[in-house]
């Protein structure tokens, strides 16, 4: 197997003025099953994302630092660049916490039991294309051979990376349980977020897995499209800004204001509920959410390419291990 010295090329793209683009990578992790695996409901994605983080620091954390954030040596360390990043010097809107760069996608794998022998497997998007950090993922994820995942610590051997094209499908393998096959990835996916001068004015919104939204300080009650398309809009230019080609270059107030005379005409939405406890601390966090749908009335053709963009980066709290996962459907 490769160490961790191998590095894949980021993929080329010329970018110019006014480029309203967001690229992403995005990847399936193919396994199979050695020992008996069950993810519990709702906690798939964070079970995931524990186990990248538990074996991603074993493997690079020099100092096995307690808190990322006040080491020393966190500028150059791979651990917290990717997985606790915070701004060193002033960021984005003043963020001190970064959004990560990437987000898992296992919710299918909710409440499933993977017997010995059988195959599973979970996607993984990543934002940061100046250093993309695919190489750092199969090194971690490799391991779950020896060290397991899930309350039960099932052990399963990584048999494949695909990357996946834009409409999520296996496109090409990366690495095929043994060797990298690749010294330059091929081009990301591409989301175009011009208008193209679509018309909708009726959108059905799913939300597939637990979506919370913030209106202000406050946790939304409601899923205004104002709201929606706010979080949205505000995820992709954070992203770009930090890990691609820069801020949005776009007019937030204008289009905020369209946003606003968006009507939510009908909603069927249940609220779940699901918790996770930190390794590190020991606190309890909540992980539910709204599921279901709700329908929108009003102009809406500008906006579908955000609601679009939103299914591969996820929207509201704690997208990083899937939630807030929506697609959508033009009604009329």
């Amino acid at each position: 197997m490769s160490d961790c010295g191998t590095r894949l090329e980021p993929p080329k793209a010329a970018v110019g003025p006014g480029n309203l683009k967001f690229r992403l990578l995005a990847f399936r992790f193919q396994f199979r099953a050695r020992n008996t695996i069950y993810f519990p409901p709702g906690r798939s994605g964070n079970i995931v994302r524990g186990a990248f983080g538990t074996i991603f620091k074993q493997l690079v954390c020099i100092n096995r630092c307690h808190d990322s954030r006040t080491c020393e040596m966190r500028a150059t360390c791979p651990y917290a660049r990717i997985f606790e990043p915070v701004a060193i010097t002033a960021g984005p809107s003043g963020l001190r916490d970064w959004p990560r760069p990437f987000v898992f996608r296992a919710a299918h794998l909710d409440g499933c039991t993977i017997e010995p022998g059988g195959a599973f497997h979970f996607d993984i998007h990543l934002f940061d294309l100046k250093e993309p950090a695919i190489v750092y993922f199969v090194l971690a994820f490799a391991q779950l051979s020896t060290q397991g995942i899930g309350p039960r610590r099932g052990r399963a051997s990584l048999e494949g990376v695909y990357q996946l094209d834009s409409s999520g499908n296996p496109a090409a393998c990366v690495y095929d349980g043994a060797t990298f096959l690749m010294t330059e990835l091929p081009p990301p996916v591409e989301l175009n977020l011009e208008q193209t001068g679509e018309a909708a004015s009726r959108v059905l919104v799913e939300f597939l897995t637990p979506t919370e939204l913030k209106h202000g300080q406050l946790l939304a009650t409601r899923l205004d499209f104002e709201v929606l398309f706010g979080r949205i809009r505000d995820r992709l230019s954070t992203l770009r800004a930090l890990y691609g080609e820069g801020p949005l270059e776009i007019d937030f107030k204008g289009m905020g204001e369209r946003a606003a005379q968006v009507q939510l005409t009908r909603s069927q939405l249940d609220f779940t509920e699901a918790e996770r406890r930190s390794a590190r601390t020991g606190e309890r966090h909540p992980l539910g959410g709204f599921v279901g749908e709700a329908e929108y009335e009003g102009n809406l053709g500008e906006f579908l390419p955000y609601l679009r963009a939103a299914k591969w980066i996820g929207v509201g709290r704690q997208t990083v291990w899937g939630k807030g996962v929506i697609t959508h459907r033009v009604l009329a």
